[in-house]
């Protein structure tokens, strides 16, 4: 929903940015090097997009077709849009890439045993943990494509697309400002960025790579036309237990936040993708999270792990 009180708007050297709240979060949608008019224009039409995708995909409508396969989990198959099927089957082919480590129905887990706040002293046990992830699990979603049809095996099963559904939302926002006539421009979804062209002095658009430690400055910067990037990590939530930070991220094999990595940073050509990919490198740690990334064509990660130390796959180098 677009909030009006959130709405910002900025026009100077042949950039035009609008700040807009969607999806619950912060989206910023930058044109250059066209008039202001057509940059409102594309940009407007960019934001009824992005509501549409959160109508189609959002959790807290009842009477979305997302809300309506969680509904009839272990009942019956619910017909939905192609484009609702499309994402999900995507959703479980990199499911399948990460044996698990992302996975759509992370909605049916118990959020009531994790409140990552200063309030959060201590872990649950491990057979609690392993119970509130019971119904976790890609495998048990059943696709129909000849009837476009979803069906979740199990009472209690829910799909989410938080892990992935603003970097969606960001590559489909670009498609509908290139169409309407901007060749160059950056769509930030919440720290989902996304861009293409260049600035208006002909320079590749550049992005700060968060540093987890300090908040407000990076570590370092990037030149990233023509490309998406995305960050997750312990720096925006997570607890603190017996001097040990934990990441909001849950492993959904163990039940247990993840530890031993401050952030994750993927960058890749699409949104989509980039966001997906940032919380599954975080579940599998280091080691194994840069040897599937490496296995990957078009896509970098750096890690920065809890000690500070940089770690990045072999086609990045990080100054």
């Amino acid at each position: 929903m677009l909030l009006k009180e959130q709405n910002k708007k900025r026009y100077n050297d042949e950039v035009y940015t609008e700040v807009v709240k969607l999806m619950g979060n912060r989206f910023e949608f930058t044109a250059a090097s066209v008039a202001e008019t057509v940059a409102q224009a594309a940009i407007a039409k960019a934001i009824a997009e992005v509501q549409r995708i959160e109508r189609l995909f959002t959790t807290f409508s009842p009477d979305s077709q997302v809300n309506q396969i969680n509904a009839n989990a272990g009942l019956k198959s619910v017909k939905v849009d192609g484009e609702v099927l499309a994402l999900i089957q995507r959703s479980l082919r990199i499911a399948e890439l990460t044996d698990g480590a992302f996975d759509i129905t992370y909605g049916g887990l118990d959020k009531n045993l994790w409140n990552f706040n200063q309030q959060m002293t201590q872990l649950p046990d491990r057979q609690t943990a392993q119970k509130a992830v019971a119904n976790i699990n890609y495998r048990n979603v059943m696709i129909n494509e000849a009837n476009s049809t979803v069906y979740l095996k199990n009472k209690g099963m829910r799909i989410g697309f938080g892990g992935i559904g603003k970097g969606y939302a960001a590559d489909r926002a670009k498609s509908v400002m290139l169409a309407s006539g901007i060749e160059n421009g950056i769509i930030n979804a919440a720290g989902d960025l996304i861009t293409w062209g260049k600035q208006p002095s002909g320079k590749s658009w550049t992005a700060g790579i968060a540093d987890p430690f300090l908040k407000e400055q990076p570590f370092s910067w990037l030149d990233i036309s023509d490309m998406a990037i995305a960050t997750s990590g312990t720096y925006e939530k997570f607890a603190l237990i017996d001097g040990k930070k934990y990441s909001h991220t849950i492993d959904p094999k163990t039940g247990y936040p993840t530890s031993g990595i401050a952030s994750v940073t993927i960058i890749c050509p699409i949104a989509e993708l980039a966001d997906a990919m940032t919380t599954p490198v975080m579940v599998m740690g280091v080691e194994v999270g840069l040897n599937l990334i490496n296995q990957m064509k078009n896509m970098a990660c750096i890690i920065i792990d809890e000690k500070g130390k940089i770690h990045t796959s072999k086609n990045i180098s990080v100054k």
